[in-house]
């Protein structure tokens, strides 16, 4: 899969799932759940334990119905690992110009974190695929997205921190071509609890979110009656 065809997966779907947890069980469990909700992109940090093992078995079990990226790289070598493990896009808290080269000199999409106007204009001018806005919510979520959108309506945004089901809407309306979503979505008091059912409900929720606001323009009046 090309970087664009990645990119063009991931702005699709809407949602990538930030696979962070305390075991490697957990992950996998998060994203079985995750997947039969709905959901085809996983960002599996490189906190979880043995995570360049788990891209590696998650891109080989859902190939061609799920992508599978590698999230928190801080360093070249980490994305190197990851792009041999399997990784089909590579996603950063911050940016590296460094890390951004070389993921693209190996065909992967590649998302650096920014969140001020020169970051997000200095990751774009690296090379990025896709900027990844983070934490969003700290400077005001929706309407900061929304903000930057006006000087910067060729960058491709993906807001992270402080999104679910009753905020994404919001985000998607600002502008948002995808969703980042952390420990909202992938909850690891749930999953400890042994309740992976809310996760797929919460998946189906936020999914249904996304596909509604994309049907209704920014500017819709709500429906008579609310």
């Amino acid at each position: 899969m090309t970087p664009s065809e990645a990119c063009e997966w991931i702005e699709t779907h809407g949602v990538v799932p930030v696979i962070r947890t305390r075991t490697l069980e957990c992950a996998r469990r998060a994203v079985e759940a995750l997947h039969a909700g709905g959901i085809t992109v996983f960002e599996i940090t490189l906190t979880v334990p043995n995570a360049l093992g788990l891209i590696q078995s998650l891109t080989r079990e859902y190939r061609g119905n799920a992508l599978v990226g590698a999230g928190t790289v801080l360093s070249t070598e980490d994305a190197e690992r990851c792009i041999e493990a399997g990784a089909q896009f590579i996603v950063c808290p911050g940016s590296d110009p460094a890390i951004v080269a070389l993921a693209r000199a190996q065909g992967r999409a590649v998302m650096p974190g920014a969140l001020t106007p020169t970051e997000v204009l200095g990751a774009w001018n690296s090379g990025a695929h896709m900027v990844k806005l983070f934490p969003c919510s700290a400077l005001g979520g929706p309407a900061y997205l929304q903000a930057l959108r006006g000087p910067f309506p060729h960058i491709k945004l993906m807001p992270t921190g402080g999104v679910d089901a009753t905020t994404a809407a919001a985000y998607i309306r600002a502008g948002a071509r995808a969703l980042g979503v952390g420990g909202k979505l992938v909850d690891q008091v749930a999953l400890d609890a042994g309740q992976d059912e809310l996760l797929t409900e919460r998946a189906e929720a936020l999914l249904a979110a996304v596909v509604d606001a994309r049907a209704k323009p920014s500017g819709t009046p709500p429906p008579s009656g609310t």
